[in-house]
C-alpha cells in the first residue's frame, strides 16, 4: 500500500519510513519537504498514493494549504481523494478543527509512537476518523466551549489566533471592517475578555 510523506524533517521521515516498511504492508512512494514538491508529485503521478501523511509546519509553508491543492488534482484526475493523516507537533485546537473541516482523516500527535501511528493508519483506512486520545479530549471540551459562538464568530476567532489584523480578517471572510469589529465585540461579551491576547491564549 503506497504512502506519501510530506514533512520537512528528514529524521522524522526516516523514522516513519522504517516503521511503515517494516510492517511489510506499506511502501513509501514519495517524500516531499515543501508544498511545491508535494504539489508537483500529486500533479504528475499517474496514480495517487493510497494514503498521505502530512505535517502542518513545512518551513515557511503552511500544511493546511495542501488540502485545496489535493482537492484540485483529484478533480482534474477524476479520482477519489486519498485519506490524509496529519502528523504534527501542533496542538492548537482551532488548527486541529480546521484540518478536520478541510478534510483530514485524522490528526496524530508527533509525541505518539509506532503503535499509535499504525493504529491511526488502520483506523482511517477503515473509513473512520482518528484523533490522538489527549487531543480528542481537548476537542470535546472545546466543542462545548465553542457552542456559544456562531460559525462566523468562530472563523473570526480562528483568524485572530493566526495574529491577523481586523482588515486582514475582513478580507479573508469577505466582510466589511465594521462587521469584523461587531463580531469581536460579541466575542468579548460572551467570554468576558477585553483583549485579543486573551482570545489567542485562552480560546
Amino acid at each position: 500500500m503506497e504512502v506519501m510523506l510530506i514533512d520537512d524533517h528528514p529524521m522524522v521521515n526516516a523514522g516513519i519510513v522504517s516503521i511503515l516498511e517494516d510492517t511489510g504492508m506499506f511502501t513509501v512512494c514519495a517524500q516531499a519537504q515543501t508544498l511545491a514538491e508535494a504539489a508537483a508529485y500529486i500533479e504528475n503521478c499517474q496514480t495517487l498514493p493510497r494514503i498521505i501523511i502530512l505535517d502542518l509546519m513545512l518551513g515557511e509553508d503552511n500544511g493546511l494549504d495542501f488540502f485545496p491543492l489535493l482537492e484540485k488534482q483529484c478533480t482534474v484526475k477524476k479520482t477519489a481523494k486519498p485519506p490524509v493523516l496529519v502528523c504534527s507537533a501542533i496542538e492548537d485546537i482551532f488548527k486541529i478543527q480546521t484540518t478536520l473541516k478541510l478534510g483530514a482523516a485524522g490528526f496524530l500527535s508527533k509525541t505518539g509512537g509506532k503503535a499509535e501511528l499504525l493504529k491511526a493508519l488502520d483506523t482511517i483506512l477503515c473509513g473512520n476518523i482518528y484523533i490522538s486520545g489527549e487531543l480528542n479530549v481537548k476537542l470535546t471540551e472545546a466543542a462545548r466551549s465553542y457552542s456559544k459562538f456562531s460559525n462566523q464568530e468562530i472563523a473570526v476567532i480562528n483568524l485572530i489566533k493566526q495574529n491577523k489584523t481586523n482588515k486582514q480578517i475582513a478580507e479573508a471572510l469577505g466582510i466589511n471592517l465594521r462587521t469584523v469589529e461587531n463580531y469581536i465585540s460579541k466575542i468579548y461579551f460572551k467570554t468576558g475578555f477585553s483583549t485579543r491576547e486573551e482570545i489567542m491564549q485562552q480560546l
